[in-house]
């Protein structure tokens, strides 16, 4: 039996695509707007499926396939000088500093995402699991993440779980598309306080 390797799952040159879309967003873009481009440059592909973004199971796939292409991608672009900050929040392509290593090959998430196995194997019980640590603390959130939450949610230092929901309801109302805003942006919003929920403890 021959198993599915990514290049069955995905559109002709997507590596090229993502390319494309990371030069043409150089402030960087989060995981979730990156996934909605795909969808509208590819409708019939597996991006766009009625659902995908929703289905837990679903997303961690479309997520492992993003981020597997990501890591592959940030590898063949070291010989140029380019390097790319892989994060769900954002993801940016930009020129590497004097010095940067070009590829970090300890890099546990990098290895995570290139082992292909990890695709196959997991299951939606696996996910399940996955989303549940999500809430285990300080311990399943990265510093980087907690920064960019806070500067998303226009803090300089740890807030109050009052202060935090204040400026949560202030930002999404003052974004939310219902009202003119822009979905994207509310979408930020939202995964920011996630994070910081995660990180602070739960509010």
């Amino acid at each position: 039996m021959i198993e599915v390797q990514p290049e069955d799952l995905l559109p002709p040159h997507f590596s090229d695509a993502l390319l494309e879309m990371l030069h043409a967003h150089p402030q960087g873009l989060g995981e979730h707007h990156l996934l909605q481009l795909l969808a509208q440059r590819w409708p019939d592909s597996l991006f766009a499926e009625p659902g995908a973004l929703r289905d837990p199971l679903q997303l961690f796939r479309l997520h492992f396939l993003l981020f597997n292409r990501l890591y592959l991608l940030a590898d063949q672009l070291a010989p140029e000088q380019l390097a790319l900050d892989i994060h769900v929040l954002k993801i940016v392509l930009r020129t590497r500093s004097a010095g940067e290593d070009a590829i970090q090959l300890a890099d546990p998430l990098r290895a995570y995402y290139l082992d292909w196995a990890q695709w196959r194997q997991t299951n939606a019980d696996d996910v399940q699991r996955l989303l549940n640590s999500f809430w285990q603390g300080r311990g399943a959130v990265s510093d980087a993440e907690v920064d960019e939450a806070l500067a998303v949610m226009e803090f300089t230092a740890e807030p109050t779980p009052a202060a935090l929901k204040r400026r949560y309801r202030s930002l999404l109302s003052q974004h939310h598309p219902d009202r003119g805003g822009s979905t994207a942006r509310a979408q930020e919003i939202n995964r920011a306080m996630l994070i910081l929920q995660r990180y602070y403890g739960k509010t």
